[in-house]
């Protein structure tokens, strides 16, 4: 019990301020309200900072953590991203779609590059500007060259003739295809008149694009040959092609029987791989149908290339894009260079599927040699080149 006499203890009195004004208390300072309470609670260890972050930072930027508020210097990690987002997921796929393609182009060029300079023969080509922007005649050759060690007639011969003819036009906002049927009796240079096939077996490419020219009066600016051998690698590349057609039952190289190919095909759209494809294009004897020329033959050949075109502009070919690109220019042998082949399928693919076009003929002619063949008047063809170069 205190003694009434003793004077009353004296007090500390604190007014309190703005919190803005509050400071902390320095280091070894009393807490307030602890005063008289015992010595003074030891310092706390400053916190870690970030890396590049020292106490000047965090005096200016406010303490531990101060460094995400600012840029880091470069090359040193930086915080976790935010969650993956749409717009992410967006710009990686079109970047890898960008990828997918340039490797596919520089497939295609390196093939394409490999493969110029394998026509047989000097012919005379060009005179005519990048297939992509100036309109380009294009002739496309087939042979009827039999595999090696085929029983199929004809097997055995020697030379071998121009199965397919066609005439492409394309490039400037052309689009054109004309067929001329293999019989097709016409003057070849050097050897008078014969089946248009003919001039192949006497003189190669040379001379097959010397009687087009001759007999057509037009300029060839470019030439591509069909490889057959690697045509049914190139649509299976594709994935195969849809066509659609009537009924077909043939044989080819005498059928499965004598080591060749039997190709059956049902009246409407079907899929077929590679040795199907080759098989329907070189068909010129349908079991299905035993009223078919060669000129149904001519059609059914620009039917598969309308089917290719399709299959191509697919969403179908873009996952094959390396494959395909790597196997056409195999599939063909072309005096082209790679860009400039480029150029073309380019034309090709940025224009419409024209109507299939046949030059016409108005009755049988016989050949020289005995052969029986096609006449077409003067009158026809010039009709058929007028609307060939129109395009």
């Amino acid at each position: 019990m205190s003694d009434p006499s003793d004077p009353p203890p004296e007090y500390t009195k604190y007014r309190s301020g703005p919190g803005f004004l509050r400071r902390g208390p320095k280091p070894g300072e009393p807490l307030i309200g602890d005063l008289g309470a015992g010595p003074a609670a030891p310092p706390r260890p400053p916190e870690p900072g970030l890396p590049g972050e020292d106490d000047a930072d965090r005096r200016v930027y406010g303490g531990r953590g101060s460094a995400r508020r600012r840029r880091l210097p470069i090359g040193l990690p930086r915080g976790p991203r935010g969650p993956l987002s749409i717009g992410r997921v967006v710009k990686w796929v079109v970047l890898a779609a960008i990828a997918w393609v340039a490797l596919s182009l520089v497939l295609f060029l390196i093939s394409a590059q490999l493969q110029q300079g394998e026509i047989s023969g000097k012919v005379d080509l060009g005179g005519a500007g990048f297939p992509l922007t100036s309109a380009n005649n294009v002739l496309v050759l087939g042979s009827d060259a039999r595999p090696k060690g085929s029983k199929e007639a004809g097997a055995a011969s020697s030379g071998s003739r121009s199965d397919s003819i066609l005439l492409m036009r394309v490039g400037g906002g052309k689009n054109a295809r004309l067929s001329i049927p293999r019989d097709t009796v016409v003057d070849i240079p050097g050897h008078g008149r014969n089946k248009i096939n003919a001039a192949y077996a006497f003189g190669g490419p040379a001379l097959a694009v010397q009687t087009i020219e001759q007999y057509l009066g037009i300029k060839v600016n470019h030439l591509i040959e069909v490889n057959f051998s690697n045509f049914p690698q190139l649509i299976d590349a594709m994935g195969g092609i849809t066509y659609e057609g009537g009924c077909v039952v043939s044989k080819i190289n005498g059928g499965f029987k004598n080591g060749g190919f039997t190709l059956r095909l049902k009246e409407g759209k079907t899929h077929i791989d590679g040795k199907q494809a080759l098989a329907l294009a070189r068909t010129r004897h349908n079991d299905c149908n035993k009223a078919e020329s060669d000129l149904t033959r001519a059609r059914r050949q620009q039917k598969i290339l309308s089917a290719m075109k399709s299959r191509l502009l697919s969403p179908f070919a873009f996952p094959r894009m390396p494959w395909i690109a790597w196997n056409t220019p195999k599939a063909l042998r072309s005096d082209m260079s790679g860009p400039t082949l480029l150029g073309l399928f380019g034309a090709l693919a940025t224009s419409g599927s024209p109507a299939p076009r046949i030059l016409k003929p108005d009755g049988p002619e016989t050949a020289p040699d005995g052969g029986a063949g096609l006449h077409v008047s003067d009158a026809e063809k010039a009709r058929d080149v007028k609307r060939f170069l129109k395009g």
